[in-house]
């Protein structure tokens, strides 16, 4: 919570408080990114993926053979949430999970020929998914990059 002394206490001090959860740009945020599970969880269930393990299969596609730190990074999460979903995709023959032979601390996620398969039978849900959006391709890649600035600016803000 910032200090009393803080230009963001004071700033916050200066503007009235929301009056409905719809006023606050974290909520649009936060809704918004259930209403794209909604989306996301018909097409992946075809797949018997979970959203999270979607991202680590297009991790993985864009270059396989990442530790599970840098799979981790890319995604925002810790290794405990991280590993259990890593055992699924290798219990569902999708993926391998190995020590790395030079560091013994890294484990390495590489994927087997099913998982490198399953990419062209996921290729038509980034296209489903930007259909429902109703987004120019212009319009999406501009409210990306603002989205991801504004996830830095807050991460930078939290510390």
């Amino acid at each position: 919570m910032p200090s009393a002394r803080s230009p963001a206490a004071k700033a916050a001090a200066d503007k009235p408080a929301p009056r409905d959860v719809a006023d606050l740009l974290c909520f649009a945020v936060y809704s918004a990114g259930h209403a794209f599970n909604r989306v996301y969880k018909p097409l992946l269930d075809e797949l018997k993926l979970t959203y999270p393990q979607y991202l680590v299969m297009i991790a993985l596609w864009a270059q396989d053979g990442q530790t599970v730190g840098e799979i981790g990074g890319k995604l925002f999460l810790e290794s405990s949430t991280l590993t259990p979903l890593l055992k699924r995709l290798e219990a569902l023959g999708y993926l391998t999970r190995k020590r790395d032979p030079e560091d013994e601390r890294q484990v390495r996620l590489t994927l087997t020929d099913k998982g490198a398969a399953l990419r062209k039978k996921a290729r038509d849900v980034g296209a489903c998914v930007g259909a429902a959006t109703g987004l120019t391709m212009e319009d999406a890649v501009r409210l990306r990059g603002e989205i991801a600035a504004l996830r830095e600016r807050l991460l930078k803000a939290a510390g």
